[in-house]
């Protein structure tokens, strides 16, 4: 009886993490002009700086581009240092990634899981 119930709370715990997963924090952004250059003014390299600095220009410098939307994690300059971890080990295509390099695209942002080794991000772009 012991072991059906420890077995019942794996399963438990098992279907509450692939929950999480399937349950995407997710937000919009539009990449403007000022999300491709960090704060002393040099242009970023990686899409996943200008995503940083989208959210820093949003939630701590108060640049906000028409489309921008809130977003519960990346207030925190810790989590926001964290994205570009998670989002080299989710996804972005090329284009996206050129898309995003080159300014004046519509990022879709989604995040999966809250900052553990398994967590990820995924990045699409609408044109």
């Amino acid at each position: 009886m012991r072991s059906l119930i420890l077995s019942l709370i794996a399963v438990a715990v098992l279907a509450c993490g692939a929950a999480a997963q399937t349950q995407p924090t997710q937000y919009v952004a539009y990449i403007g002009p000022e999300d491709l250059y960090n704060s002393n003014g040099a242009r970023l390299s990686a899409p996943w700086q200008v995503l940083r600095q989208d959210r820093a220009n949003y939630h701590r410098f108060g640049i906000r581009h028409a489309g921008d939307e809130w977003d519960p994690l990346f207030h925190d300059m810790n989590n926001r240092a964290a994205m570009e971890r998670m989002i080299q080990q989710g996804y972005i295509s090329p284009v996206a990634a050129q898309d995003i390099m080159r300014g004046g695209a519509t990022v879709v942002v989604r995040i999966y899981s809250g900052f553990g080794a398994n967590d990820r991000i995924e990045v699409d772009v609408w044109r």
